[in-house]
């Protein structure tokens, strides 16, 4: 996407270096989204973006040897419109490392490289109120692929990375892999 970027930041009295996932990742990877999210298996999908997908951001978290942190965003598009997008998903944070600020760090460090590269809007599927620390405010314009559950639909924020206005409407078109109903829905 751009040539490689490393980020040092304090977090909790902690030494915390985000760089761009490496193939040598994939273990810690696989290891980090069982340990954050036990009832839900990502590692396919996550494995198919890291592996199979062009246009995907992913960025780590490191505290020394460990990995704290992981995040995706997939390049996408729109229905309506010619600006480029992103979806923000998944984002997990090693339990122990939880409520640390490593996750906002991810995310706004993915939102300045994805903001350098060109990308306009970021939507994401998540907690409003976590989400919302990060400047995400519910989108009601631009749809995700499978309609939502009403008690989901405050969950679908997006950000602004330009002076472009956010698109009136349209749905998100991403690659074949987020086509499942599952992700979107209880």
């Amino acid at each position: 996407m751009s040539e490689p970027m490393e980020h040092r930041i304090e977090v909790a009295m902690q030494d915390i270096e985000i760089r761009e996932s490496r193939a040598g990742d994939l273990p810690s990877i696989d290891r980090l989204y069982p340990a954050a999210f036990p009832d839900e298996d990502l590692l396919p999908l996550i494995r198919h973006l890291l592996t199979q997908e062009p246009g995907i951001l992913s960025l780590t978290a490191h505290a020394g040897d460990a990995m704290t942190g992981h995040i995706l965003f997939t390049i996408c598009a729109m229905t309506d419109g010619d600006a480029k997008a992103a979806l923000l998903a998944p984002l997990a944070v090693a339990p122990a490392f939880q409520r640390q600020g490593i996750g906002t760090a991810l995310i706004r460090d993915g939102l300045k490289r994805l903001g350098q590269s060109g990308v306009a809007h970021v939507y994401v599927l998540g907690d409003p109120a976590y989400y919302g620390r990060s400047g995400f405010s519910p989108e009601t314009g631009v749809t995700p692929p499978y309609p939502l559950a009403p008690e989901w639909r405050e969950a679908w924020q997006s950000f602004g990375l330009t002076s472009a206005p956010m698109p009136a409407e349209g749905k998100l078109v991403l690659p074949q892999v987020w086509m499942q109903p599952a992700l979107w829905g209880p």
